[in-house]
């Protein structure tokens, strides 16, 4: 994750945002009911709709986060992974080996950066699902480009959610799919090639999915994304994800009813912040978009973006969490009889 996160702005939740959260109990303790989960608390104060969400029925999804652990430790063998560099060609080998039985979809292209043009590579791997529309769950790869010359591996910061998408994926592939289509992105060059006192971030980074949003609004697939779900720094091992005012308020509200039906509700959105992350450029072009995130990586957010940043401060519970969640999220997505615009 890019120094644009030292720009964001952190909001203390106020009394009234603590009496919304019970409201979030209350409202699912009747989740049985088709006529329940009326979506009500609001930090950006903007009009909501009316969401009726569906019944709670059936067993909670799967997530190895054992697994994921895993291939959060194979990712960090290889070292710091900057674009451009040989680590960063080792790291898409890897993953385009774990996902060979699945169809994947490369976007390539250079990125003309203040430090030169860059090869950049975003990985989708598409799998198909009965129903006319695709939800996009989204991670970056790459590692911080300043920090190129240290031994800073991300295994947080790009780390943990390239891990996550890989489980999810193995979730996904052979199954039957009866929602939405689901494509997973492995985004390119998010990181800030200049630090942010040089350029501004949202000017020097995002340079994969912007490239991404752009093809797709060009060619028309921007119109078949219901949502959009960004996994970002979610391996840490004291999990506080964060809700984002940058993101569609109906679906923070979506995914914090997700973590209420499988009992997780207690590592979701007891801090507001306001992120500059790979959803912008899909919120920009009016797709629902959520940013998964726990941007508070240590005491003060000490570990992010350093050194520090190693597979010992991660935890495969905190995996499990946020992938159940995700998982959960989306057979929500699934049901509602409607998906509401941005």
């Amino acid at each position: 994750m890019p120094s644009h996160k030292s720009h964001a702005l952190v909001l203390l939740l106020a009394l009234t945002t603590l009496n919304a959260a019970c409201d979030h109990a209350k409202t699912t303790a009747q989740a049985n009911s088709p006529d329940v989960s009326q979506i009500t608390p609001n930090p950006n104060n903007t009009e909501l709709p009316t969401l009726t969400l569906p019944p709670d029925q059936g067993p909670p999804p799967t997530f190895d986060g054992d697994r994921a652990m895993q291939y959060v430790k194979d990712i960090v063998k290889f070292g710091p992974r900057p674009v451009g560099s040989a680590n960063h060609k080792k790291v898409e080998d890897y993953l385009l080996s774990r996902l060979k039985a699945d169809n994947v979809e490369q976007d390539d292209f250079t990125a003309d950066t203040p430090e030169g043009k860059f090869p950049v590579h975003n990985f989708v791997a598409k799998f198909p699902g009965a129903k006319d529309g695709i939800i996009v769950i989204a991670s970056h790869y790459d590692t911080n480009y300043p920090l190129r010359n240290t031994a800073y591996v991300g295994a947080n910061d790009g780390g943990s959610s390239s891990a996550l998408l890989l489980e999810i994926a193995n979730q996904l592939r052979g199954k039957n799919n009866d929602g939405y289509s689901i494509w997973l992105v492995w985004d390119d060059a998010e990181e800030s090639i200049k630090p942010d006192t040089e350029v501004p971030f949202l000017d020097d980074a995002l340079y994969g999915i912007k490239h991404l949003a752009e093809k797709w609004q060009s060619d028309g697939t921007i119109k078949k994304i219901k949502a959009f779900l960004l996994a970002d720094m979610i391996g840490d091992a004291d999990l506080d994800i964060d809700r984002d005012l940058a993101s569609t308020a109906w679906l923070e509200e979506v995914v914090y009813q997700a973590a209420t039906r499988v009992g997780y509700q207690s590592h979701f959105f007891a801090r507001t912040e306001s992120m500059e992350d790979d959803h912008l450029p899909f919120m920009q072009r009016g797709v629902p978009s959520a940013d998964i995130i726990d941007f508070t990586y240590g005491y003060n957010n000490v570990f992010w973006h350093t050194p520090q940043d190693t597979v010992d401060k991660l935890s495969s519970k905190s995996l499990e969490i946020t992938g159940t969640v995700i998982l959960e999220t989306i057979r929500i997505l699934d049901k509602m009889d409607s998906i509401p615009p941005k």
